[in-house]
């Protein structure tokens, strides 16, 4: 491989290559597509599986396509207005509501806390080291993606030389890549120490019982205790949380994922009263409608700020009147003549 070969793949993501290799093998074997393609066989591919796949994933098989024609210096088929309006008329015929992972609430987040440190002392107390291990890794990881707000990707990404702590005030972050750093500049994290479910002294508490001083932080660890030299795959995190929150006695954990942590303190900051700007700049949003997407209404005491701009009734003046000591004054009425 030449060295611009290196830096061409360099370029394009590992998870980008791998779906779009599996998009184009879709394309191409299952549907006995030919490539370079032409619009109309394009537009027909996208009527075929129009029904059974959503609209999101045709979007990315034509990203995938797209790619390899551009990538491979012929015209681009996906940007043909056949193409484009065939889409649209997809998405008007089979319209589907956005799934969205559930956000993990506050309480919910406490109840994880407190089981998995309840679960570490029992473990260390019948001398289960693999279990000890595990839950002081599940614990750091649960804490530090609610509080920075991580993705999947970012969680496995992080490294210990690339994290440095501030006794008592918090811990700074380096990811050299992640999926919202389309350049691939690197971003810097901070997050700060707190009083209770402290992400920064569960990890220091990690890398105590880990004995770790390099590498991946969060890593798979075998029934006999052996943490593995590598870092855990992204793919891993979201069955590892459904299997912590179902162990703490958290409802319906189908519904969350590892977005949940994300959106959970989303919620939280919005509830709060951070600025929009502000939550994007902690947790790396660069685009507003991003953002948007993680923040809910909360369906709890919607019902109050409705009636706060509704007009008074009669009975609340009469109340208010009364308990500011006001004169009261009786609608006398007389009889008609």
């Amino acid at each position: 491989m030449s060295r611009v070969d290196t830096y061409l793949q360099a370029a394009d993501r590992e998870n980008t290559r791998r779906s779009y290799a599996s998009a184009l093998r879709h394309f191409e074997v299952e549907w006995k597509g030919l490539l370079p393609a032409t619009a109309e066989t394009v537009a027909r591919y996208l009527a075929d599986y129009a029904a059974a796949l959503s609209a999101n994933t045709l979007q990315h098989r034509l990203a995938a396509l797209s790619h390899w024609h551009t990538s491979h210096g012929f015209p681009d088929p996906t940007k043909a207005a056949m193409v484009r309006q065939v889409m649209k008329g997809i998405r008007t015929l089979h319209p589907a509501q956005e799934k969205r992972a559930k956000p993990l609430q506050l309480d919910a987040l406490q109840r994880v806390d407190t089981w998995l440190q309840k679960a570490a002392e029992a473990a260390q107390a019948r001398g289960d080291r693999a279990a000890a291990l595990r839950h002081a890794r599940d614990r750091a990881l649960v804490l530090l993606g609610f509080w920075r707000g991580f993705r999947s990707d970012e969680l496995v990404r992080l490294r210990i030389e690339h994290i440095d702590i501030a006794r008592g005030e918090g811990l700074t972050c380096f990811i050299p890549r992640s999926k919202g750093d389309r350049n691939a500049e690197g971003r810097t994290f901070r997050c700060p120490a707190l009083s209770c479910m402290c992400p920064v002294s569960a990890y220091e508490a990690w890398l105590a019982a880990s004995g770790l001083v390099d590498g991946p932080v969060f890593r798979a660890i075998d029934r006999w205790g052996t943490i593995a030299p590598e870092g855990l795959a992204a793919a891993s995190i979201i069955p590892l949380l459904r299997r912590l929150f179902a162990s703490a006695g958290v409802a319906d954990v189908g519904e969350y994922s590892s977005h949940s942590l994300r959106r959970g303190f989303a919620g939280w900051a919005n509830a709060n009263g951070w600025e929009l700007k502000e939550l994007m700049e902690y947790v790396g949003w660069r685009d507003v409608r991003s953002a948007i997407r993680y923040l809910d209404v909360s369906p709890e005491g919607l019902r109050e700020r409705f009636e706060r701009g509704l007009p008074a009734t009669a009975q609340e003046v009469q109340e208010e009147s009364a308990a500011a000591g006001k004169p009261q004054f009786k609608l006398i009425r007389f009889p008609a003549k």
